[in-house]
């Protein structure tokens, strides 16, 4: 049996991500604990709902120094809600979309929604589930939505790599973007989450890409330390 060390740059972490937690206004950190080891951060505790559970993991992922985040809140409803007052949200949440109300269908069992059906975009399949997710009394989604392109450009990969280059929030020096059938694969090194995320979003919004494989990295620098916070403030 092996005993993990916590180090200084793990308190200091895990001491940014509570106060950020604690001062973030789309968050209830009220019942939400915090770990970190090496720069992976674990989120446990409780929140009232699946749309919480994912502010929480957007906001720590916003973070310098975090490499990757482990949630494992748990959603506890404070309103008990039947499957089929979910059922019928999601059906409406959905049909806001006209090119997902007809195509993307949602089964709830026990609070858990799973989407099916057949989109032509990448982009939509996510959209369906961002939906989806405020849904009071919504547990957890599972997105089986296919992804079914009607074409594939034929220079796509360099059209990826341009989106990379002219995308703010990513540093695409790093990044290689290679192209298997209608799959794209991501490598490389980035400084942050957020910035990961965004180079994920730019190829999912290619036409003809089906899938995105995120292999990239995050090597954050190092944070500061308490002296320069107090310097800086």
């Amino acid at each position: 049996m092996t005993t993990k060390t916590i180090t200084g740059t793990d308190i200091r972490l895990r001491d940014t991500v509570i106060r950020h937690l604690d001062w973030d206004p789309a968050v209830d950190a009220s019942s939400i604990g915090v770990s970190a080891n090496e720069g992976i951060v674990t989120l446990t505790g409780f929140v009232g709902s699946y749309a919480d559970k994912l502010a929480a993991e957007r906001a720590v992922k916003s973070l310098r120094g975090v490499r990757a985040v482990a949630n494992d809140i748990v959603v506890r409803l404070m309103v008990d809600r039947t499957d089929q007052d979910i059922a019928h949200d999601a059906a409406r949440a959905l049909s806001l979309r006209q090119e997902l109300a007809d195509v993307v269908q949602a089964v709830v069992h026990r609070g858990h929604v799973t989407l099916t059906g057949t989109v032509e975009w990448l982009f939509q399949k996510k959209l369906a589930e961002d939906l989806v997710r405020h849904v009071h009394g919504v547990v957890a989604i599972h997105n089986h939505i296919i992804v079914r392109p009607l074409a594939v450009q034929r220079d796509i990969q360099r059209r990826i790599t341009r989106e990379l280059h002219h995308n703010a929030d990513v540093d695409a020096r790093d990044i290689q973007a290679t192209l298997e059938g209608t799959i794209v694969i991501l490598n490389g090194r980035v400084q942050s989450w957020r910035q990961r995320e965004a180079a994920e979003w730019a190829a999912s919004h290619a036409a003809g890409v089906t899938r995105v494989d995120n292999h990239i990295v995050v090597a954050p620098l190092p944070l500061p330390t308490d002296d320069v916070i107090d310097e800086i403030c």
